[in-house]
């Protein structure tokens, strides 16, 4: 099945192109979907469980009138994902923009962390990004055109205690993007990277519920803990993430590659 040829406008400037995001089913990744689709942009959401990645999909289906799909893969696992994008182009054309979203972050000491979760985690937050990388970028190429936008976190930019692997493989993702972004510079494509802060999704939920649990602090102080550092006092908004995105998506972002932008409320400055 050949691309769309709906041609953009400038209420819709992403009409025509193809959207890779994985873990694109709820949180960050379906609020970043969401965000393109209101550009215009064709859909293909990726992630483990079929029902919510349908269900996000049919909803842009619905609300934007756009062609989106979805298709189950285990991120972290290149065979599985190198078959779950090529389907998604088969069905709805050469991918324009791919969004590394998928993530985990489990928590643990450091001596606490053995070497399955360390795989788990870099299997899923760094190499998932290059193996998605790897199956877009000749087409790209041949196009001359591309935006590559991944999904890091401030804990790419600093030190955090009890999640080390997270740490070292967000640290690792950015460079990554820095590396690729020379590479393809000439070429017509930009790597990014989005770095957010603490930030409302089931991943802090399930941080503050661990807290909680642990400490047996309320709710309200564990949140207050975890948006400490942020100077602004609260949690990032999702969709605030994919505004970043879409952004960086877009014509008007040509010029932006190598980059780490931070959606933090100011707590890092680099």
């Amino acid at each position: 099945m050949t691309a769309t040829t709906q041609q953009p406008s400038p209420q819709r400037p992403l009409s025509g192109r193809h959207a890779i995001v994985t873990g694109g089913g709820r949180g960050i990744g379906a609020a970043i979907a969401a965000a393109l689709a209101a550009q215009g942009a064709d859909l293909s959401l990726l992630g483990r469980t079929p029902a919510t990645i349908e269900a996000t999909a049919a909803r842009l289906r619905d609300e934007h009138g756009v062609r989106a799909g979805s298709a189950v893969a285990d991120i972290g696992d290149e065979a599985s994902l190198s078959s779950a994008i090529a389907r998604c182009v088969d069905e709805r054309g050469p991918v324009h923009m791919l969004v590394n979203n998928a993530g985990i972050a489990p928590s643990a000491p450091f001596l606490k962390s053995d070497a399955k979760l360390w795989r788990e985690v870099l299997d899923v937050d760094l190499m998932g990004a290059v193996h998605a990388a790897r199956a877009v970028l000749p087409a790209m190429l041949e196009a001359g055109s591309g935006r590559i936008v991944n999904i890091a976190s401030t804990a790419g930019l600093t030190g955090m205690a009890y999640v080390t692997a997270y740490c070292a493989a967000k640290h690792a993702l950015i460079g990554f993007t820095r590396a690729l972004a020379m590479e393809t510079a000439r070429k017509g494509i930009t790597v990014n990277a989005v770095c957010p802060g603490y930030t409302e999704t089931d991943i802090v939920s399930d941080a503050l519920q661990n807290i909680t649990a642990k400490t047996g602090r309320s709710r309200d102080e564990a949140l207050e803990n975890l948006v400490a550092h942020n100077p602004q006092g609260r949690l990032i908004q999702p969709e605030e993430v994919a505004a970043t995105v879409a952004w960086l998506c877009s014509d008007l972002a040509a010029s932006v590659t190598g980059q780490s932008i931070v959606v933090a409320g100011g707590e890092l400055m680099p």
